[in-house]
Order: structure tokens, then sequence, then C-alpha cells
């Protein structure tokens, strides 16, 4: 019987949300359907035009248009817990095969959702389910509870050579 395991990827490293979209297109091509759902995201990404392409796949943003630089405002946490029950509804449904909580490491970090709430919902799970977790700042209590957990790791990035973010490579 296949069981849907909790993976998550996280650290200070470029390649989270890019590792999952990587997991994404693999999955669809196996003829699995995908719901992702960004946290605190709402910006014009390159991703947002994927389910033109890809078939059973879904994104889903819950965020503002703009990034949150230290304190987050009430919006962002209405958008957050919203996000959080439209996930909860796609985990329990077993629609999908695979859900992906984008940032959702940083929606906790940033104290727009609890790390309870979040355990909650994937205590509930479908069983079948499998569950990506991204972000920087993976709390203790999900690593301790997920299957898989990958760190990556800055070793070098030319955004500190300016370098800003480039269409269909970082956004």
């Amino acid at each position: 019987m296949y069981k849907g395991y909790i993976q998550i990827y996280t650290g200070n490293g470029k390649g989270k949300t890019t590792a999952a979209l990587g997991l994404s297109l693999r999955a669809v091509c196996a003829g699995k359907k995908v719901f992702f759902g960004q946290f605190i995201k709402g910006m014009d990404y390159s991703e947002l035009l994927a389910d033109m392409y890809l078939p059973n796949f879904k994104l889903k943003q819950f965020g503002r248009n703009c990034f949150i630089k230290n304190n987050p405002i009430r919006e962002d946490i209405d958008k957050a817990k919203i996000g959080l029950n439209i996930c909860k509804k796609v985990l329990f449904s077993g629609e999908y095969d695979i859900v992906i909580l984008d940032e959702i490491n940083i929606a906790i970090y940033y104290n727009l959702l609890s790390v309870k709430e979040v355990i909650d919902v994937l205590k509930n799970k479908d069983k079948n389910t499998e569950v990506i977790l991204t972000g920087r700042y993976a709390p203790k209590e999900l690593i301790d509870i997920a299957d898989l957990v990958t760190e990556m790791k800055e070793i070098k990035h030319y955004y500190k050579k300016g370098v800003k973010a480039r269409k269909g490579i970082e956004n």
C-alpha cells in the first residue's frame, strides 16, 4: 500500500521552492495530481503559469504582493489562515497525490500560523497524500514529525554581487 510521507526542504540556501517545483513536474509526468500552495507569496512568479502547461497541477497563492520585511500585518495573518484552511481541505480530501506547502516554515517563523496548527493539519491528512513543506527556519517540531528533511546550505550566491532575481531562474 502507498503511504504519503512528509518532506521538508529548509535552510538558508537557494532551491527549496525550485526543488518542490521539480518534484511537482516529475509527479505530474508520472500521472499524479499536485496542489501547490504558496504561503506569504503574492508576487508574479513564472510558476503561476504552470497549470497552463501541466495537467493535474494547481497552484494557489496565499500572500500579498510584497515581501514581509520584519513585521507582518493583519492581512498577512488572514491570508495565511485562509491558505491553511484551503490546504487542510485539500489534504483531507485525498483528491491530490502531492500537496506542497511552499514557505509554510516562514509563515510559522513570522507567527502567521502556529506550529501546532500546522501539525494538527498534517496529523489528519489523507494517509496516501505526500506533503512537502518548504522555507527557511523549519521548526524542530516539524522536523521531528517529518520523514525526510533536506537542508539547503548557501555556500556562494550571486545575489551578493548585486544580481537581481531573473525571470525563469529565481522568479
